[in-house]
Order: structure tokens, then sequence, then C-alpha cells
């Protein structure tokens, strides 16, 4: 009999406790169900987990070290270019990156004859952004300043990523709890709190489609000024033709303005003469006066 009890009592404790143990657990998994949906998790190794970033460019041409597979990379670069021809250098720069498969995004031209000057902005993909400087460089000219600023943006555009998905999962939670909704009160709740999210959806797509395109497409802003030149004068060159009539251009120039000295002396020779004359009369005649 007491072996009996004792099992009893036993089993009586044991019953005790998981009623103990389900009465603790189940609060909380009714507030995980009544609550508002939680936002889902963002992995913590996506930064380190992501493939090739789309610019697949190579530290070339004057690009920085930091350009690198793995990461997402926004380009940017700026030029200070002279040519004989600022406008026709534009039209240049244009078509080049219409080859490359980029565009346009503005033009400017200004000034007439030889002081005219052109401010052209392209777009050319990130991948083909070391072809796109290595084609300007080559035009007909000279390049005063280049200048190109990679920036990485690999955080970010993780992030807005990451934040994104998340809204989506909510986004998923309200629908499911809007189905489910019995009052009225309830469906103008769950309602509002749908809109909102998916308002917040609509701004991390703007974000992230900004994103990849300034790390898919570079940006190339070229300032075109006039290439000033000494007329009669080629550096590097010596012809003795060119020197001779320069020569003679000077010796002509010389005797122009001797010639014009002399007429100016001839022109004006009378009124210095006359004054001399006036003083020697002058003198003669206080000479010749009695004392």
């Amino acid at each position: 009999m007491r072996r009996l009890s004792a099992f009893a009592l036993l089993v009586l404790v044991a019953i005790l406790a998981a009623g103990c143990a389900a009465s603790r657990s189940s609060p909380s998994a009714s507030a995980g169900t009544i609550g508002a949906p939680a936002a889902a998790p963002v992995p913590a190794g996506d930064a380190a987990k992501r493939g090739e970033a789309v610019g697949g460019t190579t530290p070339q041409s004057g690009i920085p070290s930091l350009v690198s597979t793995g990461r997402d990379l926004v380009l940017t670069a700026n030029l200070a270019f002279r040519s004989q021809d600022p406008w026709a250098t534009a039209d240049k720069v244009r078509a080049i990156a219409a080859g490359l498969g980029g565009d346009l995004l503005g033009l400017s031209q200004t000034g007439a004859g030889d002081q005219r000057s052109a401010l052209v902005t392209i777009r050319v993909p990130s991948s083909r952004f070391d072809d796109a400087l290595a084609q300007l460089k080559q035009l007909d000219g000279e390049v005063v300043t280049s200048n190109v600023d990679a920036k990485d943006v690999t955080d970010q555009f993780v992030d807005v990523q990451a934040r994104l998905g998340a809204k989506k999962a909510e986004e998923q939670q309200y629908l499911t709890l809007l189905a489910r909704a019995n009052t009225v009160d309830e469906i103008l709740k769950v309602q509002g709190a749908l809109a909102s999210t998916r308002v917040q959806i609509e701004q991390l797509q703007a974000q992230v489609s900004s994103l990849k395109t300034r790390i898919d497409y570079s940006t190339i802003t070229m300032s075109i000024s006039p290439l000033v030149t000494v007329p009669g004068m080629q550096v590097g060159t010596w012809d003795p033709s060119r020197t001779l009539a320069q020569a003679i251009a000077a010796l002509s120039a010389l005797f122009r303005v001797a010639g014009d000295a002399a007429i100016w002396v001839l022109v004006f020779l009378w009124i210095p003469l006359l004054a001399l004359v006036a003083t020697l009369v002058a003198t003669r005649v206080r000479r010749g006066a009695p004392a």
C-alpha cells in the first residue's frame, strides 16, 4: 500500500508540473497570434554572401584601387578638356556614350567663334566605365584635369533590400488578418495598417530602383574649353620660310613706324622752328637797342 500511494503521489506531481508548464507557454503563444504582425528578421550574413557587383570595372585608366568585384559601387568622373572645336567634341562625346550603351544626361554649348565652350554629362554602363574614359581621353585635344570617384553603397543597398523584404512579409500577414477579421472595427484597423505598410513598400522600392540605377550606370561630366594657340607658332616644328616671313613682317612694321614718325616731324616741325626764329629776332633787337 505504501508503494502504491508513493507511485500515485509521483504521478500527481508530474501532472501538476505539466499543467504549470502549459499555462506558462500559452500566454506567449496567444500574444503572438493576437498582436500585430512582427517584422521579418534581417539575415546577418547577407552582406557577406553577396555575389559579384554589377559594375565589374578594373583599376585602369585612373580608376581608384578600391574598384573591385563583390561590392556595389557608384562611379563618377569629372574631366576638363581643351579642343579646337568644343562643340564638335561635345557631339563626339555624345556619340561615344551611345556607342557604349549609355545616354546623354545634359548638354550645354555657349560662346561663338574661337570662344566656344561646352559642358556634357553622359551616363554609361558601369561595366564600360573604363572604356568610356579611355575613348574620351583619345579625342582630339588635351586633358587638363581628370577626377574619378567610387562610392561604396553595398551596405546601404543590402539594408534597403532587407527592409523591403520585411515590409512585404508584413503586408502578407496583414492580408491574412484581414481575411480573418469579423467586425467592422477590426477590418478598418487592419486596412489602415495595411495601407501604411504599402506606402512604405513603395518608398523602399523607389530607393532600391534608384540605387540599382546608380550602381548599374556611371556618370561622367566633361567640360570642354577652347584650345588657345599662338598665331604662326607651332610647338616642336621649325619652318625657315615662316621665320623669314615673320622677320620681313617685323621689318616692315619697323619701317612703318619710322615713316609715321617722319611724317609727324615734318608736319609739326614748323612750330619749334618758328619759336626759334622769334627768339633769335628778339635777342638781336635787344643787342642793337641803345643803352
